[in-house]
């Protein structure tokens, strides 16, 4: 099966969709879990599959590194590999140079008010650690296994992501930190651009959809800018990408000037960004799928989500199934909801297992996560074919606080 877009309907800019791909179909809007070294943590694939996962992304950077992307082309690719028949994205290994780099230095991550960086000292321009170094060529940087260096190219980020045989492929970026001035904003805008053009020319022939990345930090002429240049050049998909402001109204205006402008028949991916409001926020503004480490990364630590409504629902609309309340409560965590988790055990027993440091407990509680963020783009979906996906989302985000927060990739 060839890649291609399928618009079906359009509300507003909010899209209902379809992207095929040689492994398959992603119905869209979609959210697609990260497995960062070609495994979502604590789930197995077959489980994935059951909560019924689309498609997930992995990292070219981590993947590089360990164990080898030719070792994963030897062993067949990502899908032979870690055992998944559906569609995988992988990402360019742009954003883990600015986290080892702006991002370490600063203290910010894609949207700075996530991290203290709101009070960082604003750089007159890229501030960078030892690990990584910047120019022409590409990324210098040196790996946070063993200190060895390595140079990360548009040639090199591409040649990566071929052999992990992903369906869809980013070209690669520079990252810039949300206090970045505009000033090397620009500078990073210009060599992206660059960038961009060697990653096409360096592309083989393989079934692989390749995806450019619109950068320009929080600034509308520099996203206006990098639009006009990225859409004179064939790319099969657009990611929004880079710094995306100091705040989350910041990023919905990076959205509001970048989306629009973008061809419906090309599906559109918002970089590693993942809450409730992220989601809702992106989909009304025209974004198709979107990536984040949140689900997973909150069942470690004893996050769960709840619907709304909950007794003591907190702004990023979780639980902390830590909570003392829950030391011996016999019931799930949500009852209508059909995961595994909820199906079969008590948030006494899920305090238990963290409480323990048991294992199980991060596979139970991103099951239910996974399971529960699934859902809500599956009615999604459903309420952008009837016409009432305004309806559903202010049921989800009216009672959430202005909580910031970004998933990294």
């Amino acid at each position: 099966m060839s890649f291609r877009y399928e618009l079906l309907q359009k509300r507003g800019q909010a899209r209902r969709g379809r992207i095929h791909t040689p492994h398959g179909i992603i119905e869209t809007p979609e959210f697609l879990p990260v497995g960062t070294q070609a495994t979502v943590k604590a789930l197995t694939p077959q489980q994935l599959q059951e909560l019924g996962v689309q498609g997930v992304l992995a990292n070219t950077y981590h993947l590089y590194l360990r164990p080898g992307s030719q070792l994963v082309e030897k062993l067949g690719g990502l899908h032979k590999m870690m055992n998944w028949p559906r569609p995988i994205m992988t990402d360019s290994g742009g954003f883990q140079a600015f986290s080892l780099g702006a991002g370490r230095e600063h203290g910010v991550g894609k949207i700075g008010g996530v991290f203290p960086g709101t009070t960082a000292k604003k750089p007159r321009g890229a501030v960078l650690s030892n690990m990584v170094k910047i120019n022409e060529e590409g990324v210098r940087f040196r790996s946070h296994h063993d200190g060895s260096t390595h140079l990360l190219t548009p040639e090199s980020s591409i040649r990566i992501q071929e052999e992990l045989g992903a369906d869809m492929i980013l070209a690669f970026d520079e990252c810039t930190s949300p206090l970045a001035d505009k000033a090397y904003t620009e500078v990073a805008l210009e060599r992206t651009h660059r960038w961009a053009v060697r990653c096409l020319e360096a592309r083989r022939d393989t079934p692989q959809a390749l995806y450019g990345i619109l950068q320009g930090g929080a600034y509308p002429d520099l996203r206006e800018r990098t639009l006009d240049f990225m859409l004179k050049w064939p790319w099969q998909g657009f990611a929004v990408g880079g710094s995306l402001g100091k705040t989350k109204q910041e990023m919905h205006q990076v959205l509001d000037w970048t989306v629009p402008g973008l061809p419906d028949d090309k599906p559109r991916h918002l970089l590693g960004i993942g809450e409730f409001s992220d989601l809702f926020e992106g989909v009304a503004r025209g974004i198709d799928t979107f990536d984040c480490v949140i689900p997973t990364r909150f069942a470690r630590n004893g996050h769960v989500f709840v619907p709304p409504g909950s007794p003591g629902r907190s702004p990023r609309g979780t639980w902390n199934v830590l909570n003392a309340r829950f030391f011996d409560l016999d019931e799930p965590i949500q009852k209508d909801c059909e995961c595994y988790c909820c199906a079969n055990f008590s948030l006494a027993y899920l305090r238990h297992l963290h409480k323990a440091e048991e294992i199980l407990a991060y596979t139970l509680c991103s099951m239910h996560n996974i399971h529960f963020l699934l859902r809500l783009m599956a009615e999604m979906r459903r309420a952008l074919e009837e016409d009432r996906f305004a309806e559903l989302r202010g049921l989800y985000c009216d009672d959430l606080g202005a909580g910031l927060g970004t998933g990294a990739t």
